[in-house]
């Protein structure tokens, strides 16, 4: 039994800050801006509404760079309009992942694993923003598009996918990046996004030998979760595998909707 963590969400690279953590422990779930508007997702940064207060994710946006290796900015009613990557897409319990490292491991999750979702979030007093368990989702089905499948296998396998962001935004079994691998996972019960008390995972220090701080997996965390790839710092939002059979994890971090 495995458990795989994912980093996801609005950050600093495509939307110039993280979510908010109250002190009441309710926090805000951003999805990252899509890098395309050729997509079939409906919502939106001016309809996404916030959890935690009155408003939509658009009220505490400025601007956004759908994708980062391009660098276009987007301001105003334009990112108001522009289409979210919903991934995860924690009522559907949809998950989709082109990175590499993420597919070497979500590919190795079996019906009854977990696959959990970390992000940044930020108090609004100022504290330095960390990394925090924000929900998770039981796995059922995992799907993997390799480079090398036909338009007509990859569209099958989208089409059995209907919720999952990167089917979405698939054009007759095309993908957004052509030459990765893609993979999809269909979730089912128990999971979700927390309602309030996401769990911390990150610290914030300098490591033996380092001149900077650098934000690292809490050995806290590492030990209580049994982490056993994905310990480099966290810069990048690794994705985590841990030795940690579901009944274990759920146990631990407790069911979406009643924390």
């Amino acid at each position: 039994m495995t458990v795989v963590l994912c980093g996801i969400g609005c950050d600093t690279t495509n939307v110039g800050r993280v979510a908010p953590l109250y002190a009441d422990g309710c926090f805000e779930y951003v999805p990252i801006p899509e890098k395309t508007r050729d997509t079939g997702e409906t919502a939106t940064y001016d309809t996404w509404p916030l959890r935690c207060r009155d408003g939509v994710a658009a009220d505490f946006l400025t601007a956004i760079t759908p994708d980062p290796s391009e660098g276009t900015t987007v301001r105003g009613g334009a990112l108001r309009d522009w289409p979210l990557h919903h991934d995860p897409n924690f009522e559907a319990l949809a998950y989709g992942e082109h990175r590499p490292g993420y597919v070497d491991r979500l590919r190795r999750l079996d019906p009854g694993d977990v696959v959990g979702f970390y992000a940044g979030l930020r108090r609004p007093d100022g504290e330095r923003a960390h990394r925090h368990l924000i929900g998770y989702f039981t796995v059922e089905t995992v799907d993997v598009i390799p480079p090398d499948a036909s338009r007509k296998d990859a569209a099958a396998v989208f089409d059995d996918h209907p919720e999952n962001a990167h089917a979405k935004r698939a054009r007759a079994g095309g993908r957004y990046y052509e030459t990765e691998t893609v993979v999809l996972v269909a979730g089912r019960e128990p999971g979700g996004l927390f309602e309030r008390d996401p769990v911390r995972m990150s610290t914030y220090e300098v490591a033996p030998g380092n001149e900077r701080p650098q934000y690292y997996l809490d050995p806290g965390f590492d030990e209580r979760f049994r982490v056993v790839e994905g310990r480099d710092n966290m810069q990048f939002k690794p994705a985590y595998l841990c030795d940690l059979d579901a009944r274990t994890f759920v146990e631990r971090v407790g069911v979406p909707g009643a924390r």
